[in-house]
């Protein structure tokens, strides 16, 4: 999932946790705070995934070229 995909869950999980606010329901609202949590965690597992595979195409580019 991208960066839009992580945006669009932690919105909606801090809708949720609004909504558990605002009726009083602590189930929904922290359910919503998990939710928020669980995407923040996915785009730094994706961010980091990102980076993992940028510095390998640099290190290909480093030793690839001698022979």
């Amino acid at each position: 999932m991208g960066d839009l995909g992580n945006k669009a869950d932690q919105a909606q999980g801090k809708i949720k946790e609004g909504a558990g606010k605002a009726t009083g329901d602590r189930e929904l609202e922290g359910e919503g705070k998990g939710d928020q949590m669980s995407a923040k965690a996915q785009g730094a597992v994706h961010d980091a995934k990102k980076k993992a595979g940028d510095a390998a195409e640099k290190m290909k580019g480093m030793f690839g070229s001698r022979k």
